[in-house]
């Protein structure tokens, strides 16, 4: 839970009436009055001084309070006690605490200009990850993080924690640690459980705990109200993670209230005004457990090409700005999805029924009309309101099994959409074929898909299964997409676009001075730059080298968000581009939608304070990092169950990730990944080499490369610790990357440790490579959910 939940003010939906300024800010009470007079009087002020230097009344006390509530949280402001002060003023970061599993951390600052402030342990004081705090720089350092000191806590990130029981202390008193690692705290628990009498938890049980008073150094009191279930139950995983990163699991009661006063099914008023397609044979291809169908395609060949329908849900005509849903849709910001559950967006009474296109009945849509040429080349755009009625609710792998593998009773079974399939593989090819040539970054890494038997356990863990039927989908996902951000752009509307910067230009360099000591040196432009990343990557594509330089291109990637601002999307080499294709699991596809509408209707220009639309824009980029990490969390956690059982077994490996410690190593035989470190390996010194991605024994010349192949044992899958640690089978080397033949640099030596002779640990950011937790460009450029595998864009 969250010591300190969003309220409507915080976020207002783009396009809101309460966006418009109230009469108190035509006075003046406003933020930037506020700061002006702040840096005028030189010294802290308590909102009386500031009322009385406005020269405002009591009556916009509560205004300016808001106001000032507004600042603290954008970083501008500070609250000292019963005053505030400029921040800029104090000389002090305000962020969020990001606290690393090794025990050392990070302030991320809210100002995006600064850089992360890395904090030792020792300078954290009393403060928690996730916290809000205020920091001092204690240490400025070129060309690295300055470091620093927590200054003050300013919020508490959460409060109630999901817990393990360590020890029972006496009758209801339970000793217990956070299950989140990075959480340094223990916790000395009274248990009382909601409606009196429950069995009490045992040893190794998760509890759900409200933080207390500080008892000692790094120990607090607390109360438990709820006992989750043991530890190692996959679905107590699923719900500790939920409460981790505080997922919505319930939705409040007017919100609920609403979603039933709705219709079960589209009525006739609900078809005024709309284009009628009921007659054209729409289908939807999503996974075969997906419940919400917010897409449904047509195809149809033309004289001269092709012609496109994209028929997208059409949550904004049940959903009305302002509204109960409205409101928790946008504090939620998308769906939440686990290996075993969903956290929706919406009530399950519009994402799995009214707003889903589920076959057969009718439903409301907004559609993307696009005709393309027989190259492929995208000629006209048309959008319109429509009621379509979907022909055919199909699987990736039925369409896998007909269209691909010539499966005679799965094409009789599918004969009435067949032709219209056959054509969209067509056309699908078109377009993936035009995105690559324009250089659009394609890593097809593979993801995980958990299997679990009736029990709920993990039997395996395997990579996703991918084909062309999934690419059908995503390449038409895509043309809409990039249709409907034209068409605003050109209408001079205010948007949510889906924004990808260009590469780190450090990291890419770093990448084309590695790749110039391999064989794809003759093939790399003289002067490297982000138009040459996807020339390289074709380049190594079927090579030794294409795990190498995939791992290392994605560690360049940006991570892709939403902006008011028109800056286009490098993982896609999409000049313009947004998300409009998933309404029903993503707020700003339902801002897009509001967007469109108001552009058909000709108040495009003027439908949204640009305030507003940015707020929600980074709203929602915040929400959905929280889905990316808990999705990221659990599959940790199960993995490490699943391996929990396989200790002493060997596995096969490749090289993923190198630090000065060790390296990461994914298993061939189920996925996951596991850690050796430099410490179990003893018949050498090694130093580290970053710029070669490199390991290299300073007395035997032994080396450890990136995509390298070789043979571990699993010593330890620790869940406590949230680390599979694995150890080198000697002589277990089974390949090496190519390199490119020569003599080979004299590389600076790394600093080394005097005590361990290994090279010594600097301070950075992430205990693993940035690439190998960050959700990349183009591989993951947030998107949609489709309980099938396709990727996010």
């Amino acid at each position: 839970m969250a010591a300190k939940k969003k309220t409507q003010k915080d976020v207002a939906p783009p396009g809101d009436e309460t966006a418009r300024p109230g009469r108190g800010e035509r006075m003046g009470v406003n933020p930037s009055a506020v700061l002006r007079l702040f840096r005028e009087r030189q010294k802290p002020l308590s909102d009386r001084e500031v009322l009385s230097g406005l020269g405002a009344g009591n009556v916009h006390r509560q205004q300016l309070r808001d106001i000032l509530d507004d600042l603290v949280e954008e970083g501008r402001l500070i609250r000292i006690d019963r005053a505030y002060g400029l921040t800029e003023s104090m000389n002090l970061f305000v962020g969020r605490l990001e606290i690393q599993r090794s025990g050392v951390g990070y302030v991320v600052p809210d100002d995006k200009r600064r850089k992360d402030l890395f904090i030792s342990h020792k300078d954290m004081g009393d403060a928690w990850h996730g916290d809000r705090v205020a920091a001092a720089v204690t240490r400025e350092r070129t060309g690295k993080n300055h470091e620093g000191r927590v200054a003050r806590i300013l919020e508490r990130g959460q409060t109630m924690f999901p817990c393990r029981v360590v020890k029972r202390m006496g009758q209801g008193l339970f000793l217990c640690r956070p299950t989140d690692p990075r959480q340094p705290m223990s916790f000395m628990a009274d248990y009382r459980p909601e409606g009196g009498k429950a069995v009490e938890p045992s040893v190794e049980d998760i509890i759900t705990v409200a933080a207390g008073e500080k008892l000692d150094y790094r120990l607090y009191s607390g109360s438990a109200s709820e006992l989750l279930g043991p530890q190692r139950d996959a679905g107590v995983q699923e719900r500790l993670v939920k409460l981790n990163h505080e997922v919505p699991m319930v939705f409040p009661g007017r919100t609920l209230a609403e979603a039933e006063k709705l219709p079960e099914a589209p009525g006739g008023a609900d078809f005024e005004d709309r284009t009628d397609l009921r007659d054209v044979p729409f289908v939807t291809i999503d996974g075969a457990k997906a419940r919400d169908f917010d897409d449904a395609v047509h195809v149809e060949k033309l004289t001269r090409g092709y012609r496109l329908r994209v028929a997208i849900a059409d949550v904004s005509h049940y959903v009305p700005e302002g509204s109960a849903l409205d409101r928790e849709a946008l504090e939620r910001g998308n769906s939440y999805y686990f290996p075993q559950s969903v956290e929706p967006m919406f009530p399950e009474r519009l994402s799995n029924g009214l707003c889903s296109l589920n076959p057969h009945v009718p439903r409301l849509a907004m559609v993307a009309d696009m005709t393309f040429s027989a190259k492929g080349m995208v000629r006209e755009a048309a959008f319109y309101p429509a009621v379509i009625q979907s022909a055919a609710r199909l699987t990736y792998a039925q369409v896998n099994r007909a269209l691909f593998l010539d499966d005679a009773a799965e094409r009789e079974a599918m004969a009435h959409v067949m032709p219209m399939l056959v054509t969209a593989e067509k056309l699908a090819r078109l377009l993936h074929d035009l995105r690559l040539e324009r250089g659009t970054l394609d890593f097809d890494l593979p993801e995980p898909e958990i299997h679990f038997n009736l029990n709920g356990e993990a039997v395996d863990i395997r990579p996703r299964v991918r084909h062309f039927g999934h690419q059908i989908v995503e390449e038409f996902m895509i043309a809409a997409n990039e249709a409907v951000a034209r068409y605003l752009t050109e209408q001079a509307t205010p948007l949510l676009y889906r924004i990808h910067p260009d590469p780190d230009p450090a990291k890419l360099e770093a990448l084309f001075t590695l790749l110039g000591n391999t064989s794809l040196a003759p093939s790399l432009p003289a002067e490297p730059g982000p138009e040459a990343l996807p020339l390289v990557l074709r380049a190594a594509s079927d090579t030794d080298l294409d795990y190498l330089v995939s791992r290392l291109a994605l560690r360049t990637m940006m991570q892709a968000s939403y902006s008011p601002r028109h800056e286009g999307h490098f993982g896609l080499a999409s000049t313009c581009y947004c998300h409009f294709t998933s309404p029903i699991r993503r707020y700003a596809d339902l801002v897009v939608h509001r967007a469109l509408k108001k552009a058909l209707a000709g108040q495009g220009a003027t439908w949204t304070n640009p305030a507003r639309l940015q707020k929600a824009a980074d709203h929602l980029s915040r929400r959905e990092r929280v889905a990316m990490e808990a999705e990221r969390e659990i599959l940790k956690r199960i993995t490490v169950l699943f391996l929990e059982d396989k200790v002493g077994q060997v596995f096969t490996g490749v090289i993923g990730s190198l630090a000065d410690f060790g390296f990461w190593v994914e298993l061939k035989e189920v996925m996951a990944e596991g850690m050796v470190r430099l410490s179990t390996i003893t018949d050498d010194y090694y130093a580290f080499f970053p710029e070669r991605q490199e390991l290299l024994g300073e007395r035997t010349g032994r080396a450890f490369r990136l995509g390298q192949t070789i043979q571990v044992e699993l010593m330890e899958a620790n869940l406590d610790r949230l680390e599979v640690n694995l150890r080198l089978v000697e002589g277990g080397e089974m390949g090496e990357v190519p390199a490119k033949r020569g003599k080979r640099s004299k590389a600076p030596r790394p600093a080394r440790s005097a005590k361990s002779g290994k090279s010594a640990k600097p301070a950075g950011k992430a205990e693993k490579p940035a690439a190998a937790k960050a959700e990349g460009g183009a591989k993951r450029a947030g998107g949609s959910r489709r309980g099938g595998g396709r990727r996010k864009r």
